[in-house]
């Protein structure tokens, strides 16, 4: 999963949370706040009535011959009254009480207030009833939750802008300095534009280890060519003096069994030196790609050259072209030699009367050939490393091979562009999968 992508999920979970625990924690909260509002409009309320007193007297509520004063709404959600406080109780506060109203009993909260005016003691009380405060509740929880609603949506989208754009050098660094990138030609270090120290320390680091990486696969590159090049000219020379001394008469027959084994290791060591020179070349892009060849016949080639070794074995070969595609701008020696690396593991590892079937077919955009054999197969742990130039399978070894046709075909593929796929079953069979560029 992708950085951007936990960032966001977590932003969300984390809000989720929240709006959780806000709906849950909703009512509580409306409620206090609709009871401290509706308290903040009582004391408003008894302020005004005791301001009325004070400017215009009691008379302004309580007239002549009269011991209280009461006046309520037509709905009587609110009501005020004022009487003598005969008993002298300090009732100041606020709380909730039922109280009735001419027929109705109704619950209200209520405050309660003692004050003095005209050397006698007044009970002020103003009400209002709970429906009233509770109607107001279901409202005020639906605007809050959809306020956090808006919210959430807004600032999810505010981190995931923000998200990416914090995140975007990152993604420059991985598509320029890693995915983008050729392996061992990495060119030159473009630095990655960004305010973060982490990201610059990043693109930095990165930049140095690829330097090592290419400098030590360069070295690698320049002494496996030297080394080719500089064994190529003693193992020649050795094999000229050792064909010199066969025809020698005084070189007896013992001896001459001894150079002959000496003639088949030098073979061998100037094969492998080959072998490596090549892969060296095609590395170190020495080769052109300038022919124009078919599928077909350059497969055709392949049979021709190999048809002999196919009676070893009594190996039957089919070769089955559904869709001919003329390949521009490769090298055909290259690719010869592909094929017939896979063509030739093919009859090495097959059975006794085997098969070896070679199709060529269009599968969507790319061109495949599939090269399919009834051999001894390839386990599932040897499958990652059969390119690796320097490790040898088991079968290489019980069949005397170097172990280097695979890393050839490898480096010719990846010199084209060719997609390679194996699928492989111990004791059944294997088939080589080249998936061409998209057409």
């Amino acid at each position: 999963m992708k950085l951007r992508t936990k960032l966001t999920l977590f932003n969300t979970i984390s809000k989720l949370v929240i709006v959780t625990l806000f709906v849950w924690l909703l009512p509580v909260l409306i409620k206090n706040i609709n009871v401290n509002y509706t308290d903040t409009r009582l004391r408003k309320q008894r302020d005004e009535v005791l301001q009325t007193v004070k400017q215009q007297g009691i008379k302004s509520y309580i007239q002549n011959g009269e011991s209280d004063y009461a006046a309520y709404t037509p709905i009587k959600d609110v009501y005020v009254s004022i009487e003598e406080d005969t008993l002298g109780e300090n009732l100041d506060g606020i709380k909730n009480e039922v109280r009735k109203v001419e027929t109705d009993t109704i619950a209200y909260r209520i405050l309660s207030h003692n004050f003095t005016s005209d050397k006698k003691n007044y009970l002020l009380e103003i009400g209002i009833s709970l429906d009233s405060v509770n109607e107001r509740t279901g409202p005020l929880q639906s605007i809050a939750f959809i306020v956090l609603v808006g919210m959430i949506i807004l600032t999810i989208v505010a981190d995931q802008l923000y998200s990416d754009y914090i995140l975007r050098p990152l993604g420059m660094i991985i598509k320029t300095k890693l995915v983008g990138t050729k392996f061992p030609n990495f060119g030159s270090y473009k630095e990655v534009k960004t305010t973060t120290q982490d990201f610059q320390h990043l693109d930095l680091s990165i930049h140095q280890m690829i330097q090592t990486i290419e400098s030590t696969f360069q070295k690698e590159r320049e002494f496996i060519s030297n080394a080719s090049h500089e064994l190529m000219t003693p193992i020649s020379i050795l094999q000229s003096k050792i064909e010199n001394m066969f025809e020698e008469e005084t070189v007896a027959d013992e001896l001459k069994v001894r150079l002959l084994e000496m003639q088949r290791i030098l073979n061998r060591l100037k094969s492998i030196t080959k072998t490596l020179l090549l892969i060296s070349q095609i590395e170190n892009d020495q080769f052109l790609k300038e022919d124009t060849i078919t599928v077909s016949d350059l497969l055709q080639e392949v049979y021709d050259e190999i048809s002999i070794r196919l009676q070893d074995k009594n190996i039957t070969f089919e070769m089955v072209i559904h869709e001919d595609l003329t390949l521009t701008r490769v090298n055909k020696f290259l690719l010869f030699n592909l094929f017939f690396n896979l063509v030739n593991n093919a009859i090495k590892y097959n059975r006794e009367n085997g098969t070896i079937t070679v199709e060529a077919v269009k599968e969507g955009n790319n061109y495949v050939v599939n090269i399919i054999d009834t051999g001894i197969g390839i386990s599932t742990a040897d499958l990652p490393i059969i390119f690796n130039r320097f490790k040898k399978l088991k079968q290489a070894l019980q069949q005397d091979s170097f172990g280097l046709g695979l890393p050839i075909v490898k480096s010719i593929a990846d010199f084209h562009q060719i997609k390679i796929e194996v699928i492989s079953e111990k004791e059944v069979g294997s088939m080589f999968k080249l998936i061409f560029s998209p057409l």
